[in-house]
């Protein structure tokens, strides 16, 4: 995959999928990332502009489906594993591995949100390396 650079001062590279899950910085920006990007999938699919707020449940449902909850700690929230899918889906933005377009389109072409998210993750968790190879 093509590397473009970002100048973005605050990034960050992360040693662990783990790392990545647990940052709650990460996530904050993420929940901006993934609704916008959520909103515009529902405009183009609806043919009008729409706002939408994704539900923590939703990508927390994500999360598991992506098969991604065995990086996590024991002991986690719903609350928690949806903070975890916003910092992996920014993450992966951040640092090139997926663009914004590719996020919308495949938020867009799902017959779900749990779905299209899910299928979102395991595009990132294909493309994504830490140290020591693919996770």
């Amino acid at each position: 995959m093509k590397k473009r650079g970002r100048a973005f001062s605050f990034i960050k590279t992360h040693g662990t999928m783990t790392e990545v899950l647990t940052d709650h910085k990460l996530a904050s920006l993420g929940d901006t990332y993934i609704n916008f990007a959520y909103s515009l999938a529902l405009s183009n699919r609806r043919g009008k502009p729409s706002g939408a707020k994704v539900k923590g449940n939703v990508l927390a449902e994500a999360l598991k489906k992506a098969r991604l909850r065995e990086h996590m700690p024991s002991r986690m929230t719903r609350h928690m594993l949806a903070d975890a899918a916003e910092a992996l889906i920014v993450y992966a933005w951040l640092h090139n591995y997926i663009t914004f377009e590719e996020s919308v389109e495949i938020l867009e072409k799902a017959e779900d949100s749990v779905e299209g998210f899910s299928q979102l993750l395991v595009t990132i968790k294909g493309r994504i390396k830490f140290f020591g190879g693919l996770f």
